[in-house]
């Protein structure tokens, strides 16, 4: 059995990358390596802002806006 090579993703472009993923929607390397973090970038997560039983979880929802505010400004504000 022949097995078709694989594009090399780190050599095409986001946008050829994306092309590639819609037209192999079932190709899971693909998808994983267009939606991957680039190293050096620093991910914060935050908590989940509803419980397991649809409820609004105000205090999280309160911490999620003021990160989001402070983003906001420190990108208007250099």
């Amino acid at each position: 059995m022949v097995f078709p090579l694989k594009p090399n993703f780190a050599q095409m472009s986001k946008a050829e990358l994306k092309a590639y993923v819609l037209a192999n929607r079932d190709d899971t390397e693909a998808i994983r390596f267009l939606f991957r973090i680039p190293l050096g970038i620093e991910v914060k997560r935050y908590p989940a802002m509803y419980d397991q039983e649809g409820m609004p979880i105000a205090e999280n929802i309160r911490v999620a806006e003021e990160a989001i505010r402070q983003r906001v400004e420190e990108t208007n504000n250099p």
